[in-house]
């Protein structure tokens, strides 16, 4: 690690550099998501047990794209343009300042769809990033345009959130889309004429430190439900059940998404935009899983208003949607028709398992086949390509 100066240029990384993975600071800034993830969840958790799952749903989606939109812009400009000083690193503590003011806010958006702790934060590290592109602009003369379009993108859509914040509670979750959407096509229209010099091995690196951030929520969220259920003295067996399943669909969905490299998916903006935006749903989907797991128990020891089939549904469903969405972005261009039915049959099965009366081993059990077959086949498919690159 460089030892940080008082000022240094912005300059644009090298996006070929080979090895490059996270850098303390941006470890750092993961740890504030990390509080901000497990907050979001538990409130999820707890909308659950009182029986508001459509409302606690719609609430979490919420704050959850504010997480990680905000997570995802600074680590595209981090690949891009961290050049490490002090400016740099303060200006990044002024952004996690921001995901700790949205993380105090989730619990009365959440609960009551009073959004404003969670817009404060939300614009706090939104200006802040602001910042970060001026700097750049001046920087990188040769992209200034585009630093330029990211900084007045990103300024204008803050004023529309601050105006959301007065709109009737009936415009708000349809509004709350156009302003999402609105976010989302900042980086598209500014990448469109010369991308920024990102780097695809320290993205796919960085991505994957954020499916370890809500893995390790699903660990961590299943611990203190079982806990929570052994003082209430809820059957040991169940327990025994339960702590494994969660164990195994952890492991399977590690498995599944590190098991072969996704940096090469990242060649071009279009892609690179589809991969990075779909993984909106592969964290949404994982962290979604302590929820079930918490759901799961809460039923067993008569804590919630769900149905056994319901509470099991918040684990099978969105292990479902992982297989799905990770086999759109990452398997499916493969073009193989056996990994292709594997994967999708594969969720179909893990989706239905919630009907039946053991459903979370059985969804456990299936996740794990799933993810044993569909490794095996993508690494059979990878190396009949190579040897018939190397043979031609």
């Amino acid at each position: 690690m460089t030892t940080p100066l008082p000022a240094r240029a912005m300059s644009p990384r090298d996006p070929t550099e080979e090895g490059r993975g996270s850098s303390p600071l941006e470890l750092l800034f993961d740890l504030v998501f990390v509080v901000a993830v497990s907050l979001a969840s538990a409130e999820f958790h707890s909308g659950v047990t009182d029986g508001r799952v459509g409302s606690g749903l719609v609430g979490y989606a919420m704050v959850f794209f504010a997480i990680w939109w905000a997570w995802m812009n600074f680590t595209w400009f981090a690949s891009a343009y961290d050049c490490d000083d002090a400016r740099y690193r303060l200006t990044t503590l002024v952004q996690m300042a921001g995901v700790l003011i949205l993380a105090a806010g989730m619990p009365d958006a959440i609960a009551e769809r009073d959004f404003t702790l969670v817009v404060i934060g939300y614009v706090v590290m939104r200006i802040a990033m602001v910042t970060q592109w001026l700097r750049a602009s001046r920087a990188d003369p040769g992209r200034r345009r585009v630093a330029l379009t990211y900084a007045g993108g990103i300024a204008v859509v803050q004023a529309l959130w601050v105006a959301w914040l007065f709109v009737p509670d009936a415009w708000q979750a349809p509004l709350f889309v156009v302003c999402a959407a609105c976010e989302l096509a900042v980086p598209a229209l500014a990448e469109r004429r010369d991308p920024t010099p990102w780097n695809p091995e320290h993205i796919a690196d960085r991505y994957g430190s954020f499916t370890l951030i809500v893995l390790g929520e699903t660990i961590l969220a299943s611990t203190n439900a079982i806990i929570a259920a052994r003082d209430q003295e809820s059957d040991t067996g169940t327990l025994i059940v339960v702590s494994t399943s969660a164990l195994v669909l952890a492991g399977s969905v590690w498995w599944l998404y590190f098991d072969r490299p996704q940096h090469h998916l990242l060649d071009r903006l279009s892609m690179a935009l589809r991969w990075g935006y779909g993984h909106y749903f592969v964290f949404g989907a994982v962290a979604t899983v302590s929820v079930g797991i918490g759901a799961v128990l809460d039923y067993d020891v008569g804590a919630t208003e769900l149905s056994r089939t319901a509470s099991s549904a918040l684990v099978t469903f969105p292990i479902a949607l992982f297989m799905v969405v990770f086999w759109l972005l990452s398997l499916r261009h493969r073009r193989d028709r056996p990994l292709d039915a594997v994967l999708l049959a594969g969720a179909v099965a893990v989706g239905l398992s919630a009907l039946l009366p053991h459903a979370l081993p059985v969804a456990a059990a299936l996740t794990c086949i799933v993810t044993a077959a569909a490794t095996r086949r993508a690494r059979r498919v990878d190396a009949a390509r190579q040897g018939g690159e190397a043979r031609g």
